[in-house]
């Protein structure tokens, strides 16, 4: 993180405390947006190898109504910000992602509810709300070749960055979203339309744990600006 003249920082990042407001709520849902629209290419062949080949159109179509939606969002409730983006999702993206993309914006909601900020603790608590929803909804879980398999692992880096900035180990959360992601290639599908496959899902990376790395990423970019 660079170094501030005021303790508030642009983008929404407090120094001195390290918390997450509205602002920079925003920031990085536009940054996920933008970086799933110009991934919508790869996302679509991923899922074309083990699905229906409609992942990356769905989160690019439903990320960009949430770029819409946000345009005219107060930014006082970080909570109320992400209960738009989980409502947008759910009504704008198709196949099993737009329940479980927006569950996981909506249990984080439940979290955030009310808040201006979110210090470490309640960024963690949000995280951590929703990969418990998308497993309740999904009833997946970790090594299922799901998005779980890029999420989970993201939060244990994030839980043990101690000792470093907010923007360290969000970048430490992201690798480890990657890392969880590349390693569902040699994985057999347990959940989802991939499972149909059985053993012919083995050898393809999943596309739901690529757009949650996506996203994860987005994040940390959005913390280091």
């Amino acid at each position: 993180m660079r170094p501030c003249t005021r303790r508030r920082c642009a983008g929404g990042f407090d120094v001195g405390r390290e918390v997450l407001n509205g602002d920079a709520v925003v920031v990085w849902i536009e940054r996920a947006a933008a970086v799933i629209v110009e991934n919508e290419k790869y996302l679509t062949e991923l899922d074309a190898a083990i699905g229906d080949s409609d992942h990356g159109a769905n989160m690019a179509r439903g990320f960009s109504a949430v770029r819409g939606k946000l345009a005219g969002q107060p930014r006082e409730d970080v909570g109320a910000i992400l209960k738009t983006v989980g409502m947008t999702l759910l009504s704008t993206v198709g196949g099993a992602s737009g329940p479980l993309y927006g569950t996981l914006f909506l249990e984080a909601a439940k979290i955030a509810a009310g808040k201006a900020e979110l210090d470490r603790t309640a960024i963690q608590q949000s995280l951590a709300a929703g990969l418990a929803g998308i497993q309740k909804r999904g009833k997946a879980e970790p090594l299922d070749k799901t998005m779980v398999d890029a999420l989970g692992p993201a939060i244990q880096a994030f839980e043990g960055a101690a000792g470093v900035t907010l923007a360290e180990a969000l970048a430490r959360a992201a690798e480890a979203a990657r890392q969880g992601a590349e390693a569902t290639i040699p994985l057999v599908a347990r959940k989802g339309r991939a499972s149909y496959l059985g053993e012919r899902s083995a050898g393809h990376q999943d596309p739901g744990a690529t757009s949650m790395w996506l996203l994860v990423r987005s994040l940390a970019e959005a913390a280091a600006e």
